[in-house]
């Protein structure tokens, strides 16, 4: 169990640090912390561990930037999340708790699983997602 805890917390800190890059210039430790409502020393202990896995890269200024590596499990993680998300709103589930749901289910489901849900929802908007275009657009404007 605790081994996939950690496969959790990881993604969480991945997809924190894209959804910070989407907004902001730069990305801080406090920043992760100020989000995710964490103490600054465990985010440091997350962002040593991440950078010695090979998933950021933090300048001497202190900005960390998502390697390709990192980038992939962000934008995996993320896009789990707006599609489960809007998902359980089209349900009648309301908003605060289709997030809170999509937070823990995103971890959990299988490739084969997500890409049906992921299938079903675009044709049910007729292939249009703006949040899942913002990170496409995001991707694209990186040097």
């Amino acid at each position: 169990m605790k081994a996939y805890e950690t496969h959790e917390s990881s993604e969480n800190y991945l997809e924190s640090i894209l959804m910070l890059s989407m907004d902001h210039q730069v990305v801080r430790s406090i920043d992760i912390a100020n989000m995710l409502g964490f103490s600054k020393p465990s985010v440091s202990v997350a962002m040593k561990r991440l950078r010695e896995e090979g998933m950021i890269t933090v300048d001497s200024n202190g900005y960390i930037t998502l390697t390709e590596d990192g980038m992939k499990i962000a934008k995996g993680t993320y896009e789990k999340h707006i599609v489960i998300t809007n998902v359980l709103i089209d349900l009648g589930v309301s908003a605060y708790t289709a997030g809170q749901d999509a937070c823990r289910i995103e971890h959990v489901l299988s490739p084969e699983t997500f890409a049906r849900i992921k299938d079903f929802y675009l044709k049910s908007h007729d292939g249009v997602s703006p949040e899942l275009d913002a990170i496409s657009a995001y991707e694209q404007r990186k040097p």
